[in-house]
Formats: structure tokens, C-alpha cells, sequence
């Protein structure tokens, strides 16, 4: 299966990622099939070879979280609503709730 993933580089605590297609069995660092973008973290810079990677999305390359997330972003893919993010939101609405009728209950005393 090939991936999408990130492959590290750069100086030691200053590093930057390019974002690669690469067999799911090799090593992070390991030679890539293709180079398809480049992200910096510290500055946010990201660049997407659109073509290359469509053409990966549709030979059925599967994404890591990451480089989901950077193509949600880029508009390459249509953002997915993941259930650990629908499950936090549902608890941080029910905490507004309870903290809403807390203060209801507070304003009334």
C-alpha cells in the first residue's frame, strides 16, 4: 500500500518535512517513491505539488493524519469530520450547557 506520510529533514530542533508518497512497509526516512510538497512547521510554509498528488489520491494512496490535515487545508481533499473531533466537541458543548445552567442557578440565589 503506499502512503502519503512526512519524511524529516533538516538541522537538529529546526526541522522542516517533505511530504512523500512511499511504500507503508519502508522506513520514515527512507528513500521515497516520489516528492510531492514540503511543509515547515516553524513558519507554516507549505507547498503541494497538486498534480502529482491528485494523481497519488486517485491510484488509491491512503494520507497520514498529518498530511490530511495539510491537505484539507491546501483544498485538495474535502474535510472530513473524524470521530475523535466530533466526540471532544460534543463534550465541550455539553460542558457550556452545565456551566451555563450553573450560572442560571447562581444569578437566581
Amino acid at each position: 500500500m503506499i502512503k502519503l506520510r512526512l519524511k524529516r529533514f533538516g538541522k537538529k530542533k529546526e526541522a522542516s518535512f517533505r511530504i512523500v508518497a512511499c511504500n507503508s512497509t519502508s522506513r520514515r526516512d527512507g528513500r521515497p517513491l516520489q516528492e510531492l510538497g514540503f511543509y515547515n512547521p516553524r513558519t507554516k510554509e507549505t507547498r503541494l505539488d497538486t498534480d502529482a498528488l491528485r494523481q497519488r489520491l486517485d491510484q488509491g494512496a491512503q494520507p497520514t493524519d498529518v498530511v490530511r490535515t495539510l491537505l484539507e487545508k491546501g483544498g485538495l481533499i474535502q474535510k472530513k469530520e473524524r470521530p475523535s473531533i466530533a466526540i471532544g466537541k460534543a463534550k465541550l458543548v455539553e460542558k457550556k450547557e452545565k456551566e451555563k445552567v450553573e450560572s442560571q442557578k447562581s444569578e437566581s440565589e
